[in-house]
């Protein structure tokens, strides 16, 4: 369906197109770790016959169209070789009968795996082993749509022409019969400009309405938006986005905190995709936000530079802390007013201002408040 793989295929690049990054808790700090195997794995060389892209590709498509995005970890000890994709076609759940502990296994290929062996992409699920597809809930609409499509090919294979039949006022022969059954057939087969001469005595007889008779046109409108109602596409990208994608994306992140990090790695770990990739195709809103970012001390031009890859400055990695005229130094904690040339060292309980010259002005007494 043209409607089903537009929706999926916009999804399934929007989400293998954004990086995985991994990040750690430490001392009240986000530290990024770049060097870490399995945001390698995950971006790139995933050790399989897939990429990094086509192998997040894979896992969404199966998490919309199939019963969940399964990929087996690669494990040697407590280190992470390899994610190696499974279509979901080749996964069998089994599963225990008690509703409160729940427990399964999966088989493929008559092997047997452990839960913690595999990532698991679920779609609405109520086990923690299957999804539920987009295709069990469209069932109706899509087998709809499907016999339309069917009839809009059949009517283009006949050249438009109706179904119906023939009346005749008298009994024909058989070669008379075998005539115009070829003639008949020459005339939808349309490879070529066909006529069919009825005798007298012959009449054709409608037995179909024309595609503008049954609103086909409106109908494929109609199925269109319900389609698209189901994977949340919306005119507005950033509406599609909060409610399409943004909500897979969690799934992605809690699944690969859950079965790419390590026990002890579960407190101060954990994986995020980084999101703000997808909004740089648009340059005036990306731009925007850094100037928002800038103005509110949300972050240093320095920041704003690495998010674009660019080579950092020295001497702007500070941080606008009010009044657009109060610079904060990150690095040495120092508070800097460029229109009274003031700096202001907030780690001691007294700090000095100099001018120009350098030469002592005053004695600043930092009073701190609550």
């Amino acid at each position: 369906m043209p409607a089903v793989a537009g929706n999926v295929d916009f999804i399934s690049n929007m989400i293998a197109s954004t990086p995985v990054l991994l990040y750690k808790r430490l001392q009240g700090k986000i530290i990024k770790k770049d060097n870490d195997t399995r945001v390698t794995l995950l971006n790139g060389d995933t050790g399989d016959t897939l990429d990094g892209f086509q192998f997040k590709k894979a896992l969404v498509e199966d998490y919309l169209l199939g019963k969940g995005g399964y990929a087996y970890i690669r494990r040697f000890r407590n280190e992470v070789t390899g994610l190696f994709y499974v279509e979901d076609k080749h996964v069998t759940i089994m599963k225990n009968y008690d509703p409160v502990f729940k427990e399964y296994k999966i088989l493929v290929n008559a092997k047997t795996y452990r839960p913690h062996e595999f990532l698991k992409i679920l779609r609405r699920t109520k086990d923690g082993s299957s999804s539920v597809s987009t295709v069990v809930e469209l069932s109706k609409a899509l087998e709809t749509a499907y016999q339309t499509l069917l009839y809009q090919l059949g009517l283009v294979r006949s050249g438009g022409n109706k179904k119906g039949f023939l009346k005749s006022i008298r009994k024909l022969g058989q070669d008379e019969i075998n005539i115009l059954k070829k003639a008949w057939k020459d005339l939808y087969a349309n490879n070529e400009n066909n006529v069919v001469v009825l005798n007298n005595g012959l009449e054709f007889q409608e037995a179909s309405n024309s595609s503008v008779e049954m609103q086909l046109n409106e109908s494929k409108h109609t199925l269109q938006a319900e389609i698209d109602n189901i994977f949340y596409i919306k005119n507005d990208f950033y509406e599609t986005f909060k409610q399409g994608i943004y909500p897979i994306i969690k799934a992605f992140e809690t699944a690969l905190n859950r079965d790419l990090l390590l026990e002890k790695e579960k407190k101060n770990y954990f994986f995020e995709f980084d999101i703000k990739e997808l909004i740089k195709a648009n340059v005036r809103e990306r731009y925007e936000a850094y100037r928002i970012d800038k103005d509110t001390g949300f972050l240093t031009i320095n920041e704003i530079r690495e998010a674009e890859n660019l080579e950092t400055i020295e001497g702007m990695n500070v941080i606008n802390v009010g009044l657009s005229s109060v610079l904060y130094d990150i690095d040495k904690h120092i508070y800097y007013t460029p229109n009274t040339n003031a700096t202001a060292d907030i780690s001691d309980t007294k700090s000095e201002e100099v001018n120009p010259e350098g030469k002592e002005v005053q004695e600043v007494q930092n009073e701190y408040t609550t």
